[in-house]
């Protein structure tokens, strides 16, 4: 299996759990309209954070990765499938919150 394989398999449990967490939402609109840009601010920062760490540890050897299983893109030293596990923690994490929520009128 290849770390894209892999890769994607994250993000469509994280997809999967997020859509059913707002389609669950009765105020799913709501959530939409207030969530987006604070989630998008957070997706470029953690965005940038993994592509300077992940340079650095990289660089100075603290892991490195089999080529036979990366699709050769990268962003310097960075393998392109290393912003999936982030990304899919940015799905996650809302969503987690939505199913646990209490359901007594607890505003989003």
């Amino acid at each position: 299996m290849t770390y894209l394989w892999l890769s994607l398999a994250f993000l469509a449990v994280a997809a999967v759990v997020l859509v059913v967490a707002l389609t669950r939402a009765r105020d799913r609109r709501s959530l939409v309209r207030r969530w987006w840009l604070p989630v998008t601010i957070a997706g470029v920062l953690i965005a940038v954070l993994t592509a300077v760490f992940d340079n650095l540890m990289i660089g100075i050897g603290l892991m490195t990765y089999g080529g036979a299983h990366l699709t050769g893109l990268r962003l310097g030293l960075v393998p392109i499938e290393d912003f999936a596990y982030p990304l899919a923690g940015l799905l996650l994490l809302p969503a987690v919150w939505l199913l646990l929520r209490r359901r007594s009128g607890e505003e989003g």
